[in-house]
């Protein structure tokens, strides 16, 4: 049974291929539970260790996050995902850029409110 924040059986044949394979020869957490915890903590927005136990421990589900963030494996997944959905027409690349700037008062910057360094004009001993 698939759960409302699980991957579904195509979204999980999409992303496997994408995963790096396991160098260790020790047995691990199969990675369609971690994946399925780490959608569901970001999903949800719950901190780590409010995870379901279903998924696995929550260091677990962790320390493979933030391997697989730092080896690139979600930027393959996103690249792949893109070109998939480019390849579909799914994706208008039309880029609207606003250049809109606004500028602050110079007090709100934090600039000298007058006199020299260390006198204020709104502070004692102002004239």
């Amino acid at each position: 049974m698939i759960r409302r924040h699980e991957l579904s059986d195509a979204e999980w044949e999409f992303v496997r291929p994408l995963l790096p394979e396991s160098l260790r020869g020790r047995k691990r957490l199969d990675d369609r539970t971690v994946l399925n915890g780490i959608v569901w903590k970001f999903r949800t927005g719950t901190a780590w260790r409010d995870v379901p136990e279903r998924y696995g421990p929550w260091a677990t589900l962790h320390t493979r996050f933030r391997r697989w963030a730092l080896d690139g494996t979600f930027e393959r997944m996103l690249r792949a995902a893109q070109a998939g959905a480019d390849a579909a027409g799914d994706i208008d690349w039309l880029v609207s850029v606003d250049s809109t700037v606004v500028r602050a008062h110079q007090h709100a910057a934090g600039a000298r409110k007058g006199g020299s360094a260390g006198q204020h004009s709104d502070g004692p001993g102002a004239a």
